[in-house]
């Protein structure tokens, strides 16, 4: 398993907190550790999910750790060429449904990494999504409570906490604004602010998870 994302996976569960994390974590660790094809994974990772409901709100935030797990570490193992497969197409149509808008966010922190840059909400949206071109106005729907809220950088927890609960349900990111526009706005939390942040939160074990995964995620 590729180190950023057993970190991430450590983090999620530490945040998320009860009696069964120890288990569970060992569990899902031995999945991602599978020499397994893809595939094979993603029905060990739902079967892990399936027998301990506890943790259902993390299955499609796990997956997505899962697929950049694959593209960073398992994919080694496999011909040069095989993201153009069409077994990789296969793939993608079949999970077509599954994980969430979190993936982006991870790929966006490998390529800072990559590039040697500091993470920053104008950079994700502007030159990573590219959600001010024409031909990419579905990311531009999909993220608009994001593109619109971009002031919230220069404003506290609290007040993103504020926004968030304020979302429409039909709101694409309404599970996830608060996490990740918190990320964005302190990458690097103080115990002290990661305090603040579930104190303000609407839903502590899982947008805590989110959040402390993608800090840990970030963390070289």
């Amino acid at each position: 398993m590729d180190k950023q994302v057993e970190k991430a996976l450590s983090a999620a569960l530490q945040q998320f907190g009860g009696e069964a994390v120890s288990e569970f974590k060992g569990r899902i660790n031995t999945v991602f550790n599978s020499e397994s094809d893809f595939m094979d994974k993603v029905a060990l990772l739902d079967e892990a999910f399936d027998d301990t409901p506890a943790f259902e709100s993390l299955r499609e935030v796990f997956f997505d750790l899962l697929m950049i797990n694959f593209f960073v570490e398992d994919v080694k193992k496999l011909e040069e060429d095989y993201l153009e497969s069409e077994e990789w197409e296969d793939i993608e149509e079949e999970t077509l449904d599954r994980g969430t808008e979190l993936l982006n966010v991870l790929l966006y922190l490998r390529e800072c990494q990559d590039e040697d840059i500091e993470p920053e909400l104008e950079d994700f949206l502007k030159e990573f999504l590219l959600v001010d071109e024409d031909e990419f106005q579905d990311e531009h729907r999909i993220y608009e409570d994001m593109i619109a809220n971009q002031i919230l950088m220069e404003s506290s927890v609290e007040e993103i906490a504020r926004v968030s609960k304020e979302l429409p349900e039909s709101s694409e990111l309404k599970d996830l604004f608060y996490p990740v526009m918190a990320f964005f706005n302190q990458p690097d939390p103080s115990e002290e602010e990661m305090d603040a942040f579930r104190k303000n939160s609407s839903d502590a074990s899982f947008e805590g998870s989110v959040y402390g995964l993608l800090t840990a995620f970030n963390q070289n």
